[in-house]
């Protein structure tokens, strides 16, 4: 089993440690189009004290039509560099619901080789709800530091892993999205997409994952969730979702189970749901 420290920290252990040289907190709030809402202004008027800014949109491969894609490596390290991240530092990653784009900024430091990097469990609304103190405006910058980011392809798939995928059999596929999305009864958020999901995926919306308050089930619970859906915890997982975001929070209850040979389909429905050529099912 992974040790769930290495990987969610609670905020009575941030609290204690926020002003440690070594812990950098990161908000990586994200929210969907639809929603209208703005991460970035959300965090200059509150975030943890000291908390920099994660826009994962911004991180993303400005190359690719699709949404907040994975950056080159070069990118990622130049912009950590910037914000003082790097070698011996813990990064911290949040986010203002709960758990909804944190586990994508904390998938993502692991894509590029800093393990050393755990989400605040239960985020910043837990934070806001036991009263802690809270500060407003861009954070103070940070030394630069070094930061070497090294690509761990294994993490990651595309469209042409997920089709093989479809073909083997073994590997399974487990879809974040909410029960009404994947049967097709509801549209998608972004226009031109169909409707549906892939065949012979598994619906495991991210939210059974968690508890009320946004914190992450327990380890009895999680492997309850995944057995409910039919996901084998024996067999390779891929990982997916509307666009990337919430598939890592499947990831993440994965990893807290100890199971490793998962990785995360980084087009997900976006490109999934945009090509006429790709099988679709409903129901």
């Amino acid at each position: 089993m992974a040790n769930r420290s290495d990987h969610l920290v609670t905020t009575d252990w941030l609290a204690e440690h926020l002003e440690a040289p070594d812990v950098v907190v990161m908000d990586a709030s994200w929210h969907l189009p639809s929603e209208q809402r703005d991460g970035r202004e959300e965090y200059l008027a509150e975030h943890i004290p000291g908390a920099l800014y994660f826009d994962v949109d911004d991180l993303s491969d400005d190359k690719d039509t699709l949404p907040h894609m994975l950056p080159p490596p070069e990118k990622f390290s130049s912009r950590m560099r910037k914000t003082g991240i790097g070698d011996g530092i813990r990064v911290i990653v949040y986010d203002s619901r709960g758990l909804f784009s944190a586990a994508r900024a904390w998938w993502m430091f692991r894509v590029f080789g800093h393990d050393d990097v755990a989400i605040l469990d239960g985020g910043l609304e837990k934070w806001k709800a036991e009263g802690r103190p809270l500060e407003d405006g861009p954070a103070l910058v940070r030394q630069e530091r070094h930061f070497t980011a090294r690509r761990q392809a294994l993490m990651i798939r595309d469209k042409d892993d997920v089709k093989a995928a479809l073909n083997h059999g073994r590997i399974q596929l487990a879809d974040a999205r909410s029960a009404p999305r994947f049967t097709g009864e509801e549209p998608e958020p972004r226009a031109g997409l169909r409707s549906g999901h892939m065949p012979g995926a598994a619906n495991v919306h991210y939210a059974r994952l968690l508890n009320d308050d946004g914190t992450v089930k327990g380890e009895e619970d999680l492997r309850a969730v995944f057995d409910a859906a039919g996901i084998d915890l024996n067999r390779p997982v891929i990982t997916t979702c509307g666009s990337g975001v919430t598939a890592a929070i499947l990831t993440l209850g994965l990893t807290l189970l100890g199971h490793d040979d998962n990785a995360l389909y980084d087009g997900s429905w976006s490109e999934w749901g945009g090509d006429e050529n790709l099988p679709v099912e409903t129901g």
